[in-house]
């Protein structure tokens, strides 16, 4: 089932996420429905607050980008071919190497990309969806979405990194997010 993605303003995109227990309710539908929703969206990530759940999930297909480059695009980046993973309950454990630009945008915050710094490595601890646990390093293209995604269970956005100036160069616009005067080809519910 494909569901509202919650527009900016609302307070579940700037709340801290809960780590959830194997027995929460109707997990494998939930994730059927971010997937479906993810790519109807034309996302490559999307995390459990843009979708209106309070909870420390979020999802990644990086996979999908690669397999749109060419051979030398690819060559940028040293994680090809990208993941397709589920992420519950994860916590960051490091954060490492240069930081690099990446003109980046969010499903919430639609129609603005801003050129974001972040590390090239993150680890992570985590589980699946079947609630085995995971401690791994990402890099490149697939570390940047993860940084991404994960900054939404954490209540940041990508917007948060941007210099002052620039922001308040941006108000107008995401003003407009907020008040639903925006126009998009998937389904968002906006802040009341």
């Amino acid at each position: 089932m494909i569901l509202p993605i919650v527009a900016y303003g609302a307070q579940i995109l700037r709340a801290e996420a809960k780590d959830i227990t194997p027995d929460y309710p109707d997990l494998k539908e939930l994730l059927e429905s971010m997937w479906e929703t993810m790519y109807y969206s034309q996302g490559v990530g999307i995390a459990a607050p843009q979708v209106n759940k309070p909870i420390r999930i979020f999802l990644v297909d990086t996979a999908q980008v690669f397999e749109r480059m060419d051979d030398e695009e690819k060559e940028e980046y040293d994680d090809d071919p990208g993941i397709k993973r589920v992420f519950i309950n994860a916590h960051v454990q490091s954060l490492d190497g240069d930081e690099w630009a990446y003109n980046e945008g969010c499903l919430s915050i639609p129609k603005i990309r801003e050129d974001v710094l972040r590390p090239e490595e993150i680890t992570l601890s985590y589980v699946d969806e079947n609630f085995e646990p995971h401690t791994e390093t990402f890099s490149g293209l697939t570390a940047r979405v993860i940084q991404h995604e994960y900054d939404h269970i954490d209540g940041k956005l990508f917007i948060d990194y941007l210099k002052p100036l620039r922001r308040k160069l941006l108000k107008a616009k995401l003003d407009d997010i907020s008040k639903g005067k925006v126009s998009v080809d998937y389904k968002m519910t906006f802040p009341k």
